[in-house]
This record gives C-alpha cells, structure tokens and sequence, in this order.
C-alpha cells in the first residue's frame, strides 16, 4: 500500500512539474523579444486550436512589429484569435482598429465581415435595450454598400431579417401591453405609431387588428354621449382592414362588431347573406361622417 502510494504522489509531482515547465515556457514566449519565435508560436497555437494563448501571443507581438511587413498579418490574426475563442466584444474592437488602420491590407474586407459578426453576436433579445442591434445594422449596410459581390452579402441579409424581426417584435409587444392592460385609447395609438414609424412592420395584419379592437372597446366602454364619434372611429379603422385584407381570419370577427356598431349608433345593417362591398363600407361611412360634421 505504501508503495503504491509513493508511486502515485512521485507521478502527481511530475506532472506538477510537467505543467510548471510548460507554463514557464509559454511565459518565456510571452515575454520574449525573439520576434521570429513568438510569431511562429502564436501561428502553431492557433493552428492547434488554442486561441487564447495565440491571442495572448499575437497581442504582445502587436506592440513589438508596428513598421514590420507582418504587423497587419499580426494585428488581424490578434482579432481573429479572439474570435476564435468567441471574446466577441474584444475582437469587434480588434477588427475596427484594423480597419482603421490597414485600408488596404488583403485582411480588410474579411475584418469588417467579422467585425459585424461580432457585433451581430452583441445583439439582445427584443425585451432588451436595442442600441447594439441599431449599431449593427448600420455596420451591415455600410459593408454590402462597400462589398456588394461579397460572398458574405448573403449572410448579411440573414442578419438584417433577424435583427429587423427583433425591432418589429419589440414595438409591437410594447404597444401590446397597453391593450392587455385595458388602456385602449393608449394602446390604439401606439399601434398607430409603430405603423408610422415602420410601415412593413412584420406584425401588420396583427397592428392593424388590434388598432380596430381598440376602437372598439374604447367606443363601448365610454359614457354615452361620446359613444357615436368613437364607433365612428372604430368603423374608419374596421374598413381600412378590410380594405388592405378581406382575406384574413380576424375578418369575420371585425365584421360581428361592425355590425353592433351601426346597430349602437341607430344604423342597423341588413343581413342578406352576403357580405357589403368595399365599396357599399366606404359609401356608409361617408354619409355616417357627414351627419356627424353636420353636428
């Protein structure tokens, strides 16, 4: 038993030993003035996968090749490890610097593809504030201005799509809460609002139902005497939804409050079995303003 644990404290030391020297060695490399070495280093370190020390190493060579024929290959390869290692914030900063500073280089164009990667990847979910995801689309649309026949234009549209959805999301569910939370005077304006502030907003048949809903409620949940303009209000919405959509499933149900709205302000509506024409809503709806005006 002694033995066996002799044997096992001798191969514990040894590879203590084995770790210190090698940790000694990468410290030796990192604090080298041996260009040469360090640069080979670094390349065999990222070659094998460990980016960290290959960024660690390439970051201590950037402040030893400024003038060199190798400081731009340097300086990328910097960003590139910290990419590699998925530090994305670091290697966004590396690959901006780069851009700055090395226009031509044959590493640019491929450094600013990265670069909005990463910042792609700062993104946050729409509940969150959204200034990275202003930041990287504006990034993306400088670069397919500057790269058009990139390879990478095709991924960049990916990006914007994503990114566009997560804006759309959040002003739709933003203006949402305050239909779920019964402000429907609020909530039918700030439907009204995401629509004019983006007009292909991926939520549209939902804005442009929930905006008409809104009118409705709030028309039947005011006092009397102001219940006539407000349906009034919900029939201007109902007819522009169906104008823009008579094939969508909130149809049938806008129409049932369409019609309790004419019966609420004294004009019933006949049913023959066949739903009006736009053209017959737009005429009703003329003559009901009209009198309204008249008032």
């Amino acid at each position: 038993m002694r033995h066996k644990l002799t044997v096992t404290a001798l191969a514990a030391l040894l590879l203590a030993a084995c770790f210190s020297s090698c940790k000694s060695q990468f410290e030796m490399l990192l604090n080298s003035s041996d260009v040469r070495t360090k640069y080979d280093a670094a390349f065999e370190y990222f070659n094998n996968g460990k980016y960290s020390k290959a960024a660690d190493l390439f970051e201590s060579l950037s402040v030893q090749t400024p003038g060199m024929a190798m400081d731009d290959t340097v300086q990328y390869y910097w960003g590139l490890s910290n990419y590699k290692f998925k530090d994305y914030y670091t290697a966004e900063t590396n690959f901006l610097k780069f851009t700055e500073n090395y226009p031509a280089s044959p590493f640019t164009g491929e450094a600013k593809f990265l670069r909005i990667d990463c910042l792609f990847r700062q993104t946050l979910r729409y509940e969150l504030d959204q200034a990275p995801t202003y930041k990287a689309l504006t990034a993306i649309g400088e670069y397919i201005a500057a790269y058009p026949t990139s390879e990478h234009v095709g991924e960049c549209k990916d990006m914007i799509k994503e990114l566009q959805l997560r804006l759309d999301t959040k002003a739709y569910e933003a203006a949402k809460l305050y239909y779920k939370m019964e402000d429907y005077k609020a909530s039918r304006v700030a439907f009204r609002n995401v629509l004019k502030d983006n007009a292909e907003n991926a939520f549209r048949e939902d804005i442009l139902y929930y905006t008409a809903m809104s009118s409705y409620k709030y028309a039947k949940l005011s006092v009397p005497a102001k219940q006539k303009e407000r349906y009034l209000v919900f029939i201007d919405d109902y007819l522009n939804f169906v104008g823009e959509l008579p094939d969508s499933p909130y149809c049938k149900e806008l129409e049932n409050l369409y019609k309790k709205a004419q019966k609420a302000i004294g004009r019933g509506v006949e049913d023959t079995g066949d739903d009006m024409k736009e053209k017959d809503f737009a005429r009703e709806r003329k003559k009901l303003l009209k009198e309204e005006g008249k008032k």
